[in-house]
Formats: C-alpha cells, sequence, structure tokens
C-alpha cells in the first residue's frame, strides 16, 4: 500500500491588463498600479487555501514543531537546449543521498519532499535517514526507515509535496544528516534546488537507503533534488527565521561544502549567543527575481512567498532579500535557445515597492514579523543605479517593514559606494566572498532579528 500525497499546492491567480481599468498618469504610474493590484491579487489567491498541516505560522506553545532545515523547490527548466548545469542527474532507478545541516535540535523527525513541479506522479519506494560522517558514508548504526501513513512508499501526487510520519530520531543542530531515497522510476526529476551549495550523492543502478559505504555512491552534483525540509519537535520550545531571496541567500559563490552562506552566519552568531532555541531556514534561489517567473530561476517571490516563508513550521520572522535580479535582466539582450531571462522586463522602483508591500502584507497577516534588506551595490549602470537606490531609500525610510538590516551599507566600499568592498567581493561584483557572507551575518542586529523592539534598523556595523 503507498501513502498518498493530498496537500496540493493552490495555483496561484494570473492577471492580464483586462482586469485594470485605466488609470490616470503617466504609463509608468498606470503599470506600477498594475503591479500592485497584480502582487496584491496573487498575495490573497495564496492564502485563500488552508495552510499545510505544519504550516501555521509563528507560535511558541511547548513542543510545536518547528522546521529545522528547509530549501526551496523550483522547476528543472524543460528546453531541449538546456546546457548541462540546467538539467537535473538521472536519479531514476537509483539511490539519491543528500546531506543537510540542521540548525535546531529536537527530536520526532519529519521529512518532505516535493513534486511541486512535477507533471506525474513522484513514486519514492524506499527512504532512510542516518547520521552523515564524511563525503556519501554514514553511520550505519543510525539508519532509519523513513514511513508515509505507515508504509516504507509513498506516492506524490504533481504539485504536492509530502511529510513523512514523525520518526524518533535524536537531531543535533550543526550535526549533518544524510537523506537516502530510491526511485524506481526511470524520468529526470522535474522538481530541485538547482544551487545547493552542498554536495549530494547518486548510486549505481540499485536500492542503496541503507549501505553505509560512500564507495555505493560514486556520482556526485551540488543540487537537490525532491527533498524540500526537515522538521522536528524541539528539545525547548523554539521558532524560525527564514530567509528568503536571491542569490545572495542562496549562497552563490561561497565556498562549496562550508556554510559559509549569511544565514549559515547568522545560525553561528545566535548559537554563541546562547540562542539555540531558534532555527534559520535559508529559501533563497539564486537568479530569482520579486516580480517575474524565470525557467532557470524559479517562481517570482510574490508568488512563492507563502509556501515557502510563511507555511514553514514555526516560522516567527522572515528576511527577505531581494531585488538586483529585477533592476538587471530586463536589460540583458534576449537569445535563442533556453533565455533564462525572460520576461525581459524593465521595472521601476515603484513597481519594486509594490511588490515589497504585498510581501508584507501576507506576512503580517499571519502575524510573522517581516525584515527587509537593502539591495547591495552590484557595480549598475547610473539608469540601473538609480532603481537600485531609490528602492533603497524607501527600504531604509519607508516604515513598512518590521526593522531593516542594511546590507549595502556592510558590503559597500566607502570610497566607490556603488561598488563592493573588494575584500568583501567573490569576483564578479554582484555576489559576495566568504568575507562578505560573513559581513552580511554580522551587519544583522541580535536585537532586531529576535524581536525585542519594532520598527528597529541594523546598520552595516557588526552588532
Amino acid at each position: 500500500m503507498l501513502a498518498y500525497a493530498v496537500f496540493m499546492l493552490p495555483t496561484l491567480s494570473t492577471f492580464t491588463n483586462d482586469w485594470f481599468p485605466a488609470a490616470e498618469g503617466s504609463p509608468r504610474t498606470q503599470r506600477a498600479l498594475r503591479v500592485a493590484l497584480t502582487v496584491f491579487a496573487t498575495t490573497l489567491a495564496g492564502m485563500s487555501s488552508t495552510a499545510l498541516a505544519q504550516g501555521q505560522g509563528a507560535s511558541n506553545a511547548p513542543n510545536a514543531r518547528v522546521g529545522a532545515w528547509a530549501t526551496a523547490p523550483q522547476a528543472v527548466a524543460q528546453h531541449p537546449a538546456a546546457p548541462s548545469f540546467n538539467r537535473a542527474p538521472a536519479a531514476g532507478g537509483r539511490t539519491v543521498r543528500q546531506i543537510v545541516y540542521p540548525t535546531l535540535s529536537g527530536n520526532d523527525v519529519r521529512v518532505r519532499f516535493s513534486n511541486a513541479y512535477g507533471t506525474q506522479p513522484l513514486l519514492i519506494e524506499r527512504a532512510t535517514l542516518a547520521v552523515s560522517t564524511r563525503g556519501a558514508a554514514i553511520d550505519a548504526g543510525t539508519v532509519r526507515g523513513l514511513t508515509f501513513g505507515g508504509q516504507p512508499a509513498a506516492r506524490i501526487a504533481p504539485g504536492a509535496s509530502l511529510d513523512s510520519d514523525p520518526l524518533p530520531f535524536a537531531v543535533r543542530a550543526g550535526t549533518p544528516l544524510a537523506v537516502s531515497l530510491f526511485t524506481q522510476e526511470s524520468k529526470t526529476p522535474t522538481t530541485w534546488h538547482k544551487i545547493a551549495q552542498q554536495t549530494a550523492f547518486l548510486s549505481g543502478a540499485g536500492d542503496f537507503v541503507d549501505n553505509a559505504q560512500a564507495a555505493s555512491f560514486p556520482t556526485r552534483f551540488t543540487n537537490t533534488l525532491w527533498l524540500a525540509g526537515l522538521s522536528v519537535v524541539p528539545d525547548v520550545p523554539s521558532h524560525a527565521i527564514v530567509a528568503i531571496g536571491d542569490s545572495i541567500t542562496d549562497g552563490m559563490r561561497s565556498t562549496l561544502n562550508a556554510n559559509r552562506r549569511w544565514p549559515d552566519g547568522l545560525v553561528r552568531r545566535l548559537d554563541a549567543a546562547g540562542r539555540r532555541d531558534i532555527a534559520v531556514l535559508n529559501l533563497g534561489i539564486s537568479g530569482n527575481r520579486l516580480l517575474h517567473d524565470s525557467a532557470c530561476y524559479g517562481e517570482r517571490l510574490v508568488a512563492r512567498f507563502r509556501r515557502d516563508a510563511l507555511e514553514q513550521p514555526g516560522v516567527k520572522t522572515v528576511v527577505v532579500q531581494i531585488g538586483i535580479n529585477d533592476i538587471n535582466f530586463g536589460y540583458v539582450p534576449p537569445h535563442g535557445g533556453l533565455d533564462c531571462d525572460v520576461p525581459h522586463v524593465i521595472v521601476s522602483a515603484p513597481e519594486m515597492i509594490a511588490g515589497y508591500q504585498s510581501l508584507i502584507a501576507a506576512a503580517h497577516a499571519r502575524n510573522v514579523r517581516i525584515l527587509g534588506t537593502t539591495i547591495p551595490p552590484g557595480k549598475l549602470p547610473p539608469e540601473r543605479e538609480a532603481v537600485r537606490e531609490a528602492v533603497n531609500q524607501w527600504v531604509r525610510t519607508g516604515g513598512a517593514f518590521d526593522g531593516v538590516i542594511d546590507f549595502d551599507a556592510a558590503l559597500r566600499d566607502p570610497s566607490q559606494p556603488t561598488r563592493m568592498l573588494p575584500r568583501l567581493d567573490s569576483g564578479d561584483g554582484t555576489h559576495p566572498s566568504d568575507a562578505g557572507y560573513a559581513a552580511m551575518a554580522d551587519a544583522v542586529s541580535l536585537p532586531l532579528i529576535l524581536g525585542s523592539g519594532a520598527k528597529a534598523q541594523s546598520s552595516g556595523a557588526a552588532r
């Protein structure tokens, strides 16, 4: 017998200009108004459905379930001309072993699998959880089978996600875990997280979910397949902070397998401060935009915000970091084949502000705090730099967010404020280095992130 996923991700409404009457003012003003109405309608559409079983937002009740690790599902680009780095590994008939680093201790583990972008049901034949030792190797004495409705196998419907049954398993924050799953199906995955910054492993043909030997997993890749989250019943009443955004939250160009993304740095700061009752969940997607979808870079943030942020178990605070791709992609020339930058739409500061406002409204409707961040420098031409500075001015002074973290101030070169400080730059002018991500984590005010005081601002200086 198979457990069947019953939680379907609702389809978000898509609106066209036919829905809106003509607005007074300039064409750009009219377009900003349409964007504001669109993102607000999208938010309402997402909020109209019942939340998934464990996704009810903030809770401080003793023993309430909290997310300990998560990643954002996205569609695998479906195009015959897709280059290899946009193609998922062939996992059918093989065992996938993926390593996660929980950020909260607890027990009664549930693992979430996602078929959000599948067009066919996903059949999981077997899955296990174990303590990871090195590479693909695991501690054989810790291997435990996951079940779904009491059964070892599960069928997850297209567009759905499914949590495993609670598993008695002591999770310790920072101790890596290996999630192994075997699917007999030969189809190439359609749901993944493209940039994991963590090595995962594929076996040869067959079911190796119980196998502890690294040699049984000869193939390596750096995506996440079907795996979306891990939650626990914590040792003490706890809650989660969700960091959501683009590649700068996803940790693009940070050191592989080293956990040097800025949310990882925040985990270390909270641990050093003795706050082991707080999980930090990273829901960044590299290339993601606030206002427009991409075949390669995920759904727009205003569309995925409910699922990826507000429905995380135990979420109390969300930190939003996004915007540089909205500013840049409209200026990238279209090209043949797989064009990841479609649509090539030039956006204005008012349109971006409308998008942020929709996120704020959605968070507040769930009683979740939402902190804004300024867009870091990116060596932009003058017309794009003007949009970045206008958005940052609104983030800093608009008073709409429950607090502000000034990543721009943390990363910019004082002598050239439109550029990143060289020692914090990974080399492409947009993505921080490991030192840059550490500077971002240090720029977060712990009193602000912990919720002591409303409408506070965190400067670029470490707190």
